[in-house]
């Protein structure tokens, strides 16, 4: 494993993408299922290097699986009062479909549900026009974000027992899986950090684990009559105390529990940063199927790489097929991803998404070839 780390971070910026794959698909389909990228859709004046980038780039190194963070970047008909200023339209849509659909990727479009309905000292879309909808109605967005903070804010929630917030939120996810015509939607569903608040009216005194669960079964449940799959974040899935892993990569506020009250159809998107910890498998073992995300740090990446391949390689025959693969993530816009990774912005160090792919794909790549 040492050499191949070598391997790749002396390789990282003299691979030629075109080169990268040579051909054997069903290798490192049988090794790596799932090999993903998940980024922010792209603006309307970022669509047509970002088609590029797909075929240029994702292509050529056989990822298969594209998540689009849109959340209010389209034309929604249904709720238009929600739409960005600037937003994709049906046509833009149709475009990453057609680019897609030619190098065999799938698209799993997200819109964060539950948790991160504000960001910083902004309401997001769904609070400001519904208002009704905040789990916290009496904490006020300040003039200057600072963490922490005496209301314990970071991201505001809805409120998953509001009678009316779901007619809203299930006719953007239909609306935006008819658009990208897809079989599977990405709920977010990552740091929540609000839940069963006591001054809630609906929530107060109900336990946040059978709270989340819930909302969790009910996205499933809607996805599912129309034969969608739901993919989630996992980090309100895992003892944060426990685990000694913290607030962010996991749970403090008693979400954990409901790892054992999902469906077991539901996809888990396992993310840890600034450490390849090995969590896929608490994951699979509860009978669900996950994939792991890194982010900014390449010699993470290809460790946790290797670990995923352990994995499949060493479990029952029952556990090999949850251990999915791995997903890229990329925490910023395209535009902005596109910028450092065609070196037209720079950033300092080596640790950055755009090393971090590289890393990744290579080490795939060399793991294909590793295995008889």
């Amino acid at each position: 494993m040492k050499k191949s780390i070598i391997a790749v971070l002396a390789a990282l910026f003299f691979i030629n993408p075109a080169e990268a794959w040579p051909g054997n698909t069903e290798k490192i389909d049988s090794i790596f299922p799932v090999r993903g990228f998940c980024i922010g859709a792209p603006q309307p004046d970022g669509l047509n290097e970002f088609i590029k980038f797909i075929g240029e780039e994702l292509a050529p190194r056989k990822v298969n699986t594209l998540i689009l963070r849109v959340d209010f970047n389209f034309h929604y008909e249904s709720h238009p009062e929600l739409r960005d200023s600037v937003a994709l339209s049906m046509q833009d849509v149709k475009r990453l479909v057609t680019e897609c659909r030619k190098h065999d990727i799938r698209i799993i479009p997200q819109i964060n549900l539950l948790g991160h309905q504000s960001w910083a000292g902004t309401i997001g879309n769904l609070l400001r026009e519904y208002p009704e909808f905040d789990e916290t109605p009496n904490v006020k967005m300040p003039e200057k974000y600072v963490w922490p903070n005496p209301d314990g804010l970071y991201c505001k929630s809805y409120c998953p027992l509001h009678p009316d917030v779901h007619d809203v939120v299930f006719a953007l996810v239909d609306e935006v899986c008819h658009a990208f015509e897809t079989d599977a939607f990405h709920a977010g569903m990552d740091e929540v950090f609000y839940i069963g608040e006591r001054q809630c009216p609906r929530c107060s005194g109900r336990d946040p684990a059978e709270l989340f669960a819930g909302e969790v079964r009910k996205i499933r449940d809607h996805l599912a009559l129309k034969g969608r799959e739901l993919w989630i974040w996992g980090d309100r899935l895992i003892d944060g105390k426990t685990t000694g892993l913290g607030e962010w990569e996991a749970s403090f506020n008693n979400t954990y529990r409901a790892v054992d009250m999902i469906p077991k159809d539901v996809v888990i998107c396992d993310w840890h940063y600034e450490r390849p910890d090995q969590t896929a498998v608490y994951f699979a073992m509860k009978g669900l199927r996950v994939v792991t995300c890194p982010w900014r740090m390449p010699e993470n990446a290809v460790i946790q790489a290797g670990d995923m391949l352990k994995f499949r390689n060493s479990s029952t025959q029952e556990m090999k097929g949850r251990f999915l693969g791995m997903v890229q993530t990329v925490w910023s816009g395209s535009s902005q991803f596109l910028d450092t990774y065609y070196d037209r912005r720079k950033e300092e160090g080596s640790n950055t998404p755009a090393n971090c792919f590289r890393a990744l794909y290579e080490e795939m790549l060399i793991l294909a070839d590793q295995k008889p």
